[in-house]
């Protein structure tokens, strides 16, 4: 005998009576209704192979697909995998749903996916409004590369809304926003700088790798575009590299798609079939990321050699505000950073000297613990004078809390500190 859920007339809420008739569905079936991010994690994109019933998508590692007839052409969908490939869709459509987007393009790198937001939405003579902190090569392939083709591009502080609004131009097509900023963790208003570009007919487009889907979804918040590096948190394990754009339209997720297909730059089936098994844990590692940086921090704040700590989960954190209203469920990310007494050679010193668990090196979001000196690795192209105007100092010390025990971690952060 089956429960049947009933409506009563006067409330929302509802009563189970008992019901005989059998239910229609049968294995293998979606039951009805909405279902939890932690479920579309693992599930959306993925459809049980047909012929095998295998479980995971297949990897289809073919160039080319043969067509039944020229008539018939693309009549499967697929034809050359430098334009769409059965693994790749599957992936694209996962994150798309992870993101609460129309559709989503995936490529190669971050990068790639960056590249191709801008070179797809601006042209020669367009301005772009862009955070004056943002990933180093970001900064870097607005200055050295688009602007070799007419594009411009003002650098702001986009934590003051005000400042924002005075760098709009007539001939602004573009507002890029990240948040969190990488490194330094800044904050901005997702909702208002959307609300500014769609009075100036701008499109907004944030990168929020550092928040992941888990955290923070932009496209919630009115932006029309959203870049993620799969290479981070959605991948997570420092196997592979990739990213993502996400559009809010069908117009923006085809034009994103044309791009990916002029520049060649799609990620390859092997890495799509990888990151979306990777990806079905993220919200796990997240959240446990989320508490050991939250519990580092607080760690830190307390250390007689460290002089400032910055994370968003802290009471301390100078737009605790914002933090609180963006990211969901009071997770703040695995990312903060922080000084210690004797400035730059000292942080210099204290990443020369680190013992494993941790690892010198770049990148983040990853289940290993990773401290990186971003001065001279993942922003060294930024202009020195630019870097340190956002606090970027040589001895700047960010850290990507990973999966590890986290009293290991505070262990060797703590041996670290003791000889400095």
């Amino acid at each position: 005998m089956q429960r049947v859920a009933q409506r009563l007339p006067s409330c929302n809420t509802f009563r189970f009576a008992a019901c005989t008739a059998p239910r229609r569905a049968k294995s293998g079936t979606w039951m009805e209704g909405k279902l939890a991010q932690d479920t579309e994690l693992v599930h959306a994109g993925v459809t049980p192979d047909a012929s095998s019933g295998a479980i995971l998508t297949p990897l289809f590692l073919s160039t080319t697909f043969t067509q039944e007839s020229v008539a018939k052409y693309l009549a499967k969908g697929y034809s050359y995998s430098r334009t769409n490939n059965p693994t790749v869709t599957a992936l694209e459509k996962k994150v798309a749903a992870l993101e609460g987007g129309v559709g989503a393009a995936c490529f190669g790198t971050g990068m790639a996916a960056t590249t191709s937001v801008i070179g797809g939405v601006m042209q020669a003579g367009d301005h772009c409004v862009i955070t004056d902190c943002s990933y180093g090569g970001t900064n870097r392939a607005c200055r050295e590369y688009w602007s070799r083709f007419g594009m411009e591009f003002t650098f702001c502080d986009f934590r003051d809304l005000d400042v924002i609004r005075k760098a709009i131009r007539p001939n602004t097509k573009l507002i890029f926003s990240e948040t969190p900023a990488n490194p330094v963790l800044t904050l901005c208003d997702l909702d208002e700088i959307s609300k500014i570009a769609k009075e100036h007919g701008a499109y907004h487009v944030s990168d929020a790798t550092f928040a992941t889907p888990v955290m923070l979804r932009p496209l919630d918040h009115g932006c029309d575009m959203v870049i993620q590096s799969l290479t981070k948190y959605y991948e997570g394990h420092n196997m592979m590299t990739g990213g993502a754009v996400i559009s809010a339209t069908q117009e923006l997720a085809d034009k994103m798609k044309w791009v990916q297909n002029v520049n060649g730059n799609i990620v390859n089936p092997f890495c799509a079939f990888i990151v979306a098994q990777t990806s079905k844990t993220m919200a796990l590692r997240v959240r446990q990321q989320s508490a050991t940086a939250m519990k580092m921090a607080t760690w830190l704040e307390a250390h007689p050699k460290v002089t400032k700590v910055v994370y968003p989960g802290l009471a301390s954190f100078p737009q605790k505000q914002l933090a609180d209203k963006y990211h969901r469920d009071g997770l703040h990310g695995g990312m903060l950073w922080f000084d210690i007494v004797g400035g730059s050679p000292a942080g210099t010193k204290l990443m020369d000297t680190i013992e494993r668990p941790w690892s010198l090196c770049e990148n983040l979001g990853a289940t290993e613990s990773i401290i990186t000196a971003c001065a001279v690795m993942t922003h060294a192209n930024m202009l020195k004078e630019d870097r340190l105007k956002v606090g970027i100092t040589d001895g700047f010390i960010r850290v990507s809390c990973g999966i590890e025990d986290t009293d290991d971690l505070i262990k060797a952060l703590d041996r670290a500190l003791a000889g400095i």
